[in-house]
């Protein structure tokens, strides 16, 4: 496999940095939310906007930022939305109410929405297409991962300090990521439709997924009004946008991209992949702090295990992707997770943490083998100028799918066996998704 050296090396290492920010603020966060509330006074709906603004920068963002990657510049989104990043991440950690925090983690997830795919589309149009491109792949999504496997620990003791720490680390690990990034980004010239920009299909496009996200961020309370006159509102306008984008001569989304099968089976996959981990972590999380009255600390440890994909994903996987293809690898990737989250079904009050310890073990091993592989399926054979789109479009995927895990089993959390049933679905899912176009490369007898 084609190694990486000099300025390859240092620019892998700087994108690999952003991406691990992301899952380490996520992480991090999620393990200090009920110090957050006790020290600002939060109520349960106020706590669940903390998260949800996120959802709702992210995700609504997501596919705008993608394309204005492609349009405007790989590298001047990226360093832009990375330094809005470094500003309102340290104003959430200086918050003393809670719109403040709410203002900061929804800016936070709008500046994520810019530069996560930014970074992605950077590495596959600066990587040669191939083994290099896929090692490259690999390493990028092993270190999110692993970012918010670390950040569930660091998130457990900096919250034992002070909560207002989970929002300050990230700004000194940004600071000195963006420093390294002026030198080591390149310079790219913004796509060709870049003068026609599609200004109604963007303000359409992005109005419908904070609309979708706010709905079902908004489902575990119940199926009410809301979430409903959103959906419905959110539908409408993706059917206005679908209009716009065929009459427009510089679309946002080219039609053409969401007809590519390939494609929307990867991001169909990474919406359960995401789904189900994030239900499972958030009941295991649960049961572990309220069951068995384990410490933030002590449960952050005991997930730790699920981490194990930073350190295989760069080293076996990609020899497995070189033996066996993408979609063998992922299918794999999602029967383990099934049986890690099938395992787990028996879970009781009595339980030690030798008979969780396969689940856990078995998570990381499926985010081994089905993450990384998804990253290259999602964009592999695009087209250069639409690699941010497509990067926009898996990461959206992946937001929404996480969305959907948790509000699923949070509206079912007094219930935990029903709780556990949705990641096993939703690891099925995902493993028949996968294998569906198997089928037909197996020749017939």
């Amino acid at each position: 496999m084609t190694s990486l050296r000099g300025r390859s090396l240092g620019l892998l290492l700087v994108l690999c940095g952003a991406i691990f920010l992301e899952g380490i603020d996520i992480g991090m966060l999620n393990v200090a939310l009920p110090s957050i509330r006790a020290d600002l006074g939060l109520s349960t709906g106020t706590l669940s906007w903390v998260v949800g603004a996120y959802v709702l920068g992210y995700a609504g963002f997501m596919l705008l930022g993608g394309r204005t990657a492609d349009l405007l510049g790989r590298r001047r989104m990226f360093l832009l939305w990375l330094t809005v990043f470094i500003a309102f991440s340290g104003l959430g950690g200086l918050a003393t109410e809670p719109w403040m925090l709410i203002v900061a983690r929804f800016v936070t997830g709008v500046a994520a929405a810019f530069m996560t795919p930014a970074g992605l589309s950077i590495i596959t149009t600066g990587f040669a297409e191939g083994p290099q491109r896929d090692r490259a792949l690999m390493i990028y999504g092993a270190t999110g991962a692993g970012g918010f496997s670390l950040g569930l620990v660091a998130g457990g003791f900096l919250a034992s300090i002070d909560w207002r720490l989970v929002f300050f680390a990230p700004v000194a690990l940004a600071s000195a990521i963006l420093l390294a990034a002026l030198p080591l980004t390149p310079r790219d010239v913004p796509g060709k439709r870049g003068e026609g920009f599609d200004l109604l299909g963007a303000v359409t496009i992005t109005s419908a997924m904070v609309l979708l996200a706010l709905a079902v961020t908004r489902l575990e309370h119940g199926l009410g009004t809301l979430p409903i006159a959103a959906f419905a509102a959110g539908a409408a306008l993706l059917c206005a946008f679908a209009l716009i984008e065929r009459r427009s001569p510089n679309p946002l989304v080219r039609p053409a991209i969401l007809r590519t099968g390939r494609l929307l089976r990867a991001n169909l996959t990474a919406l359960l992949l995401a789904g189900s981990f994030m239900g499972f972590q958030f009941v295991a999380s649960l049961y572990l702090q309220e069951q068995r009255s384990w410490t933030p600390l002590q449960t952050s440890l005991a997930l730790l295990v699920m981490g194990i994909d930073a350190v295989l994903a760069p080293t076996l996987t990609p020899v497995l992707v070189r033996r066996y293809g993408t979609a063998r690898v992922i299918l794999g990737g999602m029967l383990l997770a099934a049986l890690a989250y099938a395992l787990f079904l028996p879970v009781g009050p009595s339980w030690t943490y030798a008979a969780m310890f396969p689940s856990f073990l078995l998570v990381g091993l499926a985010f081994t083998l089905a993450y990384g592989p998804l990253t290259i399926a999602a964009t592999d054979g695009v087209p250069a100028e639409d690699q941010g789109l497509a990067g926009g479009l898996l990461y959206t995927f992946f937001q929404f799918g996480a969305a959907l895990g948790l509000s699923a089993v949070t509206a079912t959390a007094p219930n935990l066996p029903l709780s556990l049933l949705i990641p096993l679905t939703a690891a099925l899912l995902g493993a028949l998704t996968t294998a569906t176009p198997l089928r037909t490369l197996t020749p017939t007898p």
